[in-house]
């Protein structure tokens, strides 16, 4: 039977975000966008406070913090559940302190020195795996070999440190990274979404794909990221066929509607 994923909302509150260009800097801007996207579906609401695209110019932590309080605090008043998008153990903790159910985490909780906070936490965490290994997607090639093997020795090695700190692994879920975070080549991450059941077989957690608007759906579409609709909404479908137990994305509404008429197939499609 079809599982439908739980939907994360993006909420960029940076000024040079790749897709849509700082529309939601400002803290109320971002307020009203967060809010707008659990109307339209999001189960979740994902704030990132600093870019992590190729041309992205880094955030210190205190910057990262100004720009997510006044959100989090409008948002946790309104009962709607917050991830954060920080690889900073200064913002996790502040997300931590301040109600954050989720932070995910592009460069895969690498900081030992956390370990601690996060074993006495209960917050949910998003493991991502990237060819970078630390900081922002660039656009080196991707090494040589399996990426799908590549991804699980990853997983399966921070897996085994992060248990060994005292965090639960049933907090843990896995984003095997989209993008440039695979490499600039398109078939790549295509190959990768393909295989994602491997990925949830080998651990027996849940996968988390991160999609919308990515650039190896526009490098085959030849699309801008503000027309990358389409193209991001196939991805996503074909990812929960394929397994997916969380999707983050720009729209939640047409993929809310995509999933419910999934739902309405008896038998769930093969691939």
């Amino acid at each position: 039977m079809f599982q439908r994923p739980l939907i994360f909302g993006i909420v960029n509150i940076t000024p040079d975000s790749f897709s849509d260009g700082g529309r939601y800097f400002a803290a109320d801007a971002a307020i009203a966008h967060a809010r707008r996207l659990v109307e339209e579906g999001a189960d979740v609401v994902d704030l990132g406070p600093a870019s992590s695209n190729p041309d992205a110019a880094p955030v210190p932590a205190e910057e990262e913090i100004r720009r997510l309080a006044p959100v989090m605090e409008a948002l946790a008043g309104d009962g709607i559940e917050i991830s954060v998008d920080s690889f900073r153990p200064e913002t996790q903790a502040f997300a931590l302190a301040h109600g954050a159910g989720w932070l995910n985490d592009i460069r895969g909780f690498a900081e030992p020195a956390f370990y601690p906070a996060l074993a006495r936490a209960d917050a949910n965490l998003v493991l991502m795996h990237s060819i970078q290994g630390e900081g922002n997607a660039d656009r080196r090639e991707a090494p040589e070999g399996d990426m799908v093997e590549r991804i699980c020795a990853f997983f399966g090695a921070r897996l085994a440190t992060l248990e060994a700190a005292g965090i639960r692994r049933e907090r843990i879920v896995l984003d095997p990274g989209m993008g440039f975070f695979l490499g600039p080549r398109p078939e790549t991450s295509f190959d990768v979404l393909s295989r994602l059941g491997e990925i949830e077989a080998r651990f027996g957690l849940p996968v988390f794909i991160s999609v919308s608007r990515k650039s190896f759906l526009r490098a085959v579409t030849g699309r801008a990221p503000g027309e990358a609709g389409a193209a991001t909404l196939a991805a996503e479908l074909l990812a929960a066929l394929r397994g997916a137990r969380i999707i983050r994305t720009h729209e939640p509404r047409p993929l809310s509607d995509a999933l419910a008429v999934a739902a309405g197939f008896e038998t769930p499609f093969q691939g």
